[in-house]
């Protein structure tokens, strides 16, 4: 699709006058999706899907649109060019902008990164038969997405990937659940069945009462999927350093009165799994690997070139809305035999939901536990708990309470397909707590 890609930008650009940019963008997939209920096939069927995205700008001045697109190269060519012409038209209308952001001219870029997946007639007779015996919904997610940035001045951009999710929750008779999702770029039978086999494992667990505990301060351990909801809340209001200068981000006490977070503590963007492209929507390549909290020390913040314009803060090629896009935690030694056995009287947390800042700039989060959450009692899981509110800062989670780091992580996909797949997700290890606030 690539190469259609360029027929399409080589079409538009020639229709363009000497004071107009163009910056075109095309998102696709062609992917199976089988969606589960109670272990049984429910609905399957491939999906290939392509839009096509247009930010015309002239005279200081910038207007967007976008659309589904059908890959016919006649009809795409003849739609586009009628929004071309509405552009110019509505780019009439607008003010000029003091911090745009004008295309590069240079830095063209390709990757294409082939995984391993189950072909698509395979998939049934190779997902089904380890859920059997158990009450499993969810929805597998495979195949190819792809996007593409280019520019009238001369620069393209192409990213493709493959990869594989199956995102599901096991489900007791009493509707308790254990929730998982399975997900990479290269598949092994084996690591999948072990992977369903100990969501069972906990299912089993599950089956027990649930028991309520008292709003307190208990040593937690906080499984992978839980950390990387905590980690998404640094996307929003915290990493960006346009929040920073703006005085509503989560991290003004990492900048302004150098508090630092534990020494066991690192967030990077990583770009080197090639799940996620480098290039944003302007073009830009972000550095393949950018230390942002370094030892529980901030080292680097999220910066857009908008935001460079803006506050004379040198930019790292962030995406405009300077959010998290490859993020990885630094892993510790926390074996994971060991982990009951270091809890030893306190909870484990295996999701968590409803996160929201409680206190922004105070870094405090709140949110609920959510599904296999359990109570442990000298070393051995005793019983599923009850659904708990919790109120904690980042500053105690990822600082003073922070005991240990997991020696393993894992990855937790963006599975949101609303407007088609999404690219990525987070690379998180689990974590373990000397104190964690359940509050309600």
């Amino acid at each position: 699709m690539d190469q259609y890609f360029n027929q399409l930008n080589k079409f538009l650009f020639s229709l363009l006058t000497k004071d107009e940019i163009l910056n075109n963008s095309m998102w696709g997939e062609n992917s199976q999706f089988i969606r589960i209920n109670n272990s049984k096939i429910r609905q399957t069927g491939i999906v290939k899907d392509l839009s096509y995205s247009m930010q015309l700008i002239a005279n200081k001045k910038q207007v967007s649109y976008s659309s589904t697109i059908t890959g016919i190269l006649d009809t795409d060519q003849s739609t586009l060019k009628s929004i071309l012409n509405k552009l110019r038209l509505d780019i009439t209308q607008v003010p000029e902008d003091p911090f745009i952001v004008y295309p590069q001219t240079t830095n063209c870029s390709e990757e294409k990164h082939k995984g391993e997946l189950i072909p698509f007639e395979d998939s049934i007779k190779m997902l089904m038969p380890v859920m059997q015996g158990t009450d499993l919904t969810g929805l597998w997610a495979s195949g190819l997405i792809y996007t593409g940035v280019a520019n009238s001045l001369g620069q393209t951009h192409w990213f493709e990937t493959e990869t594989f999710s199956l995102d599901y929750s096991l489900i007791t008779k009493n509707q308790k659940m254990v929730k998982d999702c399975f997900a990479g770029t290269h598949w092994n039978q084996k690591e999948y069945e072990n992977y369903i086999t100990s969501s069972k494992k906990k299912l089993n667990l599950m089956e027990k009462d649930a028991i309520k505990i008292d709003p307190g301060k208990y040593k937690t351990y906080i499984a992978p999927a839980g950390v990387s909801d905590i980690i998404d809340m640094f996307s929003w209001g915290g990493m960006s350093e346009a929040s920073l200068q703006q005085k509503d981000s989560a991290l003004l006490k990492m900048r302004n009165e150098n508090v630092k977070l534990s020494p066991c503590f690192t967030l990077e963007e990583d770009f080197s799994s090639g799940m996620v492209p480098r290039f944003n929507s302007q073009g830009e390549i972000a550095p393949e690997n950018l230390p942002l909290i370094m030892k529980g020390t901030l080292k680097n913040t999220l910066v857009s070139t908008r935001t460079e314009k803006e506050y004379g803060i040198k930019t790292n090629y962030a995406s405009e809305g300077e959010s998290l896009r490859s993020p990885r935690v630094g892993l510790g030694n926390l074996q994971e035999d060991q982990i009951l056995k270091t809890i030893n009287n306190g909870v484990y947390l295996s999701n968590l939901h409803y996160l929201n800042w409680s206190d922004r700039l105070g870094g405090r989060i709140t949110g609920m536990t959510r599904y296999a959450c359990f109570y442990v009692e000298n070393g051995d899981i005793v019983a599923p708990i009850e659904n708990m509110r919790f109120d904690d800062t980042i500053y105690n989670i990822f600082g003073d309470e922070l005991n240990s780091v997991t020696s393993f992580e894992q990855l937790i996909p963006d599975v949101g397909t609303y407007d088609g797949r999404n690219f990525g997700g987070n690379y998180c290890p689990g974590i373990l707590l000397n104190n964690f606030s359940l509050t309600l």
